[in-house]
């Protein structure tokens, strides 16, 4: 029993995740950009885990056609971007954010977009131990807004990957209230014992 307590205490007071809590996320919300912006299509790992050794793809499953087979919008494998795999309407114009892997940031940068950009991209984390490895980001092209200046757009790209992981910090003392009386039981097992 007392076994089964010092077991349940470490379980609710341990700050880092359980592996299969992993998930892939990205905004739900379409990024709408004009022809010539740049974008950044978002893509994050929570709760943040170091991506630099996994490998990382973003494709378009909504494309019409694949004359070399499967071909990536981005694909990060092996510590570099792979560019055999590319298709070769994205070449020299996707990047992910140079320190973003290490905080879990797989946000993917397009640059002048075009029309043909428009559409559905996947982001894909094939070995990440988690129910959810995969996200959906949609990506639409304002045909009507040539006249602005190119820009950068984004879909709440995490700047400040530190700054939610301390926001959850903060909220761990809320957290660990709900559980005092199961703290409460415990130490009195323990002391009956």
């Amino acid at each position: 029993m007392l076994y089964l307590c010092f077991l349940l205490l470490g379980l609710i007071f341990t700050p880092t995740p359980l592996k299969g809590q992993y998930q892939v996320t990205s905004s739900r919300q379409p990024v709408v950009a004009a022809q010539g912006d740049d974008v950044i299509l978002q893509c994050l790992v929570e709760p943040p885990l170091d991506m630099v050794d996994m490998t990382v793809e973003w494709s378009r499953p909504d494309a019409k056609h694949r004359p070399k087979g499967m071909e990536y919008v981005h694909l990060y494998r092996d510590n570099r971007e792979v560019l055999d795999m590319k298709s070769s309407s994205y070449h020299g114009r996707t990047a992910l954010f140079a320190g973003g892997l290490r905080h879990g940031n797989m946000s993917l940068i397009i640059t002048n977009v075009t029309t043909a950009d428009g559409g559905t991209y996947k982001c894909f984390v094939p070995k990440l131990h988690g129910n959810t490895k995969s996200s959906i980001v949609h990506l639409i092209i304002d045909q009507n807004s040539n006249l602005k200046p190119p820009k950068t757009i984004t879909s709440e790209t995490r700047l400040h990957p530190d700054a939610k992981r301390q926001s959850v910090l903060n909220g761990f003392g809320s957290c660990s209230k709900s559980f005092a009386p199961l703290v409460v039981i415990c130490i009195l097992l323990i002391f009956n014992t």
